[in-house]
C-alpha cells in the first residue's frame, strides 16, 4: 500500500499551528502569574506599612502560592509571623526554607538565624541554642554570640556566658571585661572558699577598676575572720573605684572597727565626704564616731554642703522639739517621706529597689545602678 504524502502536507501546518497556540497559552499563563505575584507582594507591603498585619500575612501567603520559589517572600512571611507571636508558623516557614536544596549559602545562613530568633522569642532556649551554635563562622556569628550570651545569662550558666564574653572581647567590637568580671563573681558565690577567692582575684585581673571583685574579695576575707585583710582590700578599692564609695563605706567602717583601724577609716571617709557628700559615706562616718554630739554635727556639716531630706530626718530624730509629744508623729511622717529617696534607681529602665543590684532585675542591664541613692542623683 502506497503512503499518501498529502496527509504529511496537511499535518505539518496543523502541528505548527497547534504548537504556536500552546506556546501562546503558556506565555499568557506565565504573564498572568508574574503579574499576580508582584501585585500580591506589593499589596502585602502596603498593608504592612499601614500596620495591618493580618491583611499583610494573607497577601504574602497568596504571593508565596503564586511564586513558591522566591525566598524573600518566605522571609517576609516568617518575620511577620514572629512579630505577631505566631512562632510555630514562623518556625515552619524557616524550616521549609532550610529544607530546600536550591537555597544558596547566604540565604541558608539567613534562614538559620531567623529560625534561631523564632525559638528564642518562643522561649525554647535549648532549641534556640542549638540553632545559634550552627551559625559559627557565618556572617551572623556576632548576632548569634550576643543571643547566646543572653541565653546563658538568663539560665545563669555563668561559665558558658564567660566563654562567649571572651569570644566577643577577642573580636574587639566592644569591651566585655567588666561583664566577664561579673560572671566570675557570680560563679564565686556558689564555689567553695578557696575556689571563690581564685575566681574573684581573676575577676580583678580582668577588670582592675571594677568595684565588685574587690567587694566580693573583702566579703570572703571577712567571712574567714581576716578583718585586717578585708580592711586593706576595701581601702585600696576606695582609691581604684571611688565612684563606688557608697558601696564601700559601710563594710570599710565595720572592718575598721573590728581590726582597730577606726581612725584611719575615719580619715579616709571624711576626705571622701568632703570631696563628694554621699549618704552612705555619712552613715559610715556616724558609725565610727563615738561621740553622739559629734555625730550630729556631721549631719549638720553635710546639710551645709548638700541639702538632703534624708539627712534632715536623721538629724531631727535626735532633736528635742517644743511640743515633744508631737515628735513621734512628725518623725513617722518624715521617715515615710524619705523612703523613696533612699532607694537605688536603674539608669537604664528606672526600676527602683531598696538594695543595690549589679544586674537590674527589670531590664537585665549590668552596672546600671549608680552607687548613690535616688535623692543624690
Amino acid at each position: 500500500m502506497d503512503f499518501d504524502f498529502s496527509w504529511l502536507l496537511w499535518g505539518l501546518p496543523i502541528a505548527f499551528v497547534l504548537g504556536w497556540v500552546a506556546s501562546r497559552l503558556d506565555l499568557r499563563q506565565l504573564r498572568i502569574e508574574n503579574r499576580q505575584a508582584p501585585k500580591a507582594y506589593f499589596r502585602g507591603l502596603n498593608f504592612l506599612l499601614n500596620e495591618q498585619q493580618d491583611q499583610a500575612i494573607d497577601a504574602f501567603i497568596e504571593a508565596v502560592r503564586n511564586d513558591p520559589d522566591t525566598s524573600e517572600l518566605h522571609f517576609a512571611l516568617g518575620n511577620l509571623f514572629r512579630r505577631r507571636g505566631e512562632y510555630d508558623r514562623a518556625v515552619r516557614v524557616h524550616e521549609h526554607l532550610l529544607s530546600r536544596g536550591d537555597l544558596d549559602r547566604n540565604d541558608r545562613h539567613r534562614a538559620q538565624h531567623a529560625l534561631a530568633l523564632d525559638f528564642l522569642k518562643a522561649g525554647l532556649l535549648d532549641r534556640a541554642e542549638d540553632a545559634l551554635l550552627k551559625l559559627e563562622g557565618t556572617p551572623h556569628e556576632p548576632q548569634a554570640l550576643l543571643a547566646l550570651l543572653a541565653i546563658y545569662e538568663r539560665t545563669r550558666d555563668w561559665a558558658r556566658a564567660g566563654d562567649i564574653a571572651r569570644k566577643l572581647d577577642a573580636r574587639g567590637e566592644a569591651a566585655y571585661g567588666p561583664r566577664l568580671a561579673h560572671y566570675l563573681c557570680e560563679q564565686a558565690l556558689q564555689a567553695p572558699r578557696d575556689e571563690a577567692e581564685r575566681l574573684v582575684r581573676q575577676a580583678q585581673q580582668v577588670a582592675p577598676t571594677a568595684p565588685r571583685p574587690g567587694l566580693e574579695l573583702a566579703a570572703l576575707q571577712r567571712r574567714a575572720g581576716d578583718e585586717r585583710a578585708a580592711f586593706e582590700t576595701l581601702a585600696q578599692l576606695a582609691h581604684t573605684a571611688p565612684q563606688a564609695m557608697g558601696l564601700i563605706a559601710r563594710p570599710l567602717a565595720e572592718s575598721a572597727r573590728a581590726c582597730g583601724q577606726a581612725q584611719r577609716a575615719r580619715e579616709l571617709l571624711l576626705a571622701c565626704e568632703q570631696a563628694s557628700p554621699a549618704l552612705d559615706v555619712l552613715d559610715a562616718l556616724v558609725m565610727l564616731e563615738p561621740d553622739l554630739e559629734q555625730a550630729r554635727t556631721l549631719y549638720v556639716q553635710h546639710l551645709e554642703r548638700e541639702p538632703s531630706l534624708v539627712v534632715a530626718s536623721r538629724w531631727m530624730s535626735g532633736e528635742r522639739l517644743e511640743h515633744e509629744e508631737l515628735h513621734p508623729l512628725l518623725q513617722k511622717a518624715l521617715d515615710q517621706a524619705v523612703k523613696p529617696l533612699s532607694r537605688y534607681r536603674c539608669a537604664a529602665c528606672g526600676f527602683e529597689a531598696n538594695k543595690h543590684f549589679w544586674q537590674c532585675p527589670g531590664c537585665q542591664a549590668w552596672d546600671s545602678y549608680p552607687a548613690r541613692r535616688v535623692e543624690e542623683l
